[in-house]
């Protein structure tokens, strides 16, 4: 019988567990820090982007198959991993866009 073969792991303190953000390390980061490690899309955001930003809890998930337009698919992969995530945050601003419009009275077409 063979042994099995395991991967060393790093000190957490080292590599944070994959979701677990390192927030000493983060609170430490000077600004060029951080402007240089941002995503691009991040660069030209206005001064007041986040000003209405809500905290959103996660949820649980539940694995379903889902048929969506190639071209789209592409356009969500094509921005790198975690492109469901991604997915699943448009859709859920989109519901949360309709329920909040539902306050309101729809407009009918005559």
């Amino acid at each position: 019988m063979s042994a099995k073969r395991t991967r060393g792991r790093s000190k957490p303190a080292e590599r944070p567990l994959r979701g677990r953000a390192d927030l000493a390390r983060l609170r430490r980061a000077s600004e060029r820090l951080i402007a240089e490690t941002s995503p691009r899309e991040l660069a030209d955001l206005p001064a007041d982007f986040w000003q209405d930003a809500e905290l959103v809890w996660p949820v649980g998930r539940q694995a379903i198959s889902l048929r969506v337009d190639r071209d789209v698919l592409a356009w969500f992969r094509a921005a790198g991993p975690r492109y469901q995530s991604r997915m699943n945050a448009v859709l859920r601003t989109y519901v949360a866009f309709v329920r909040k419009r539902a306050g309101r009275k729809p407009a009918r077409a005559s």
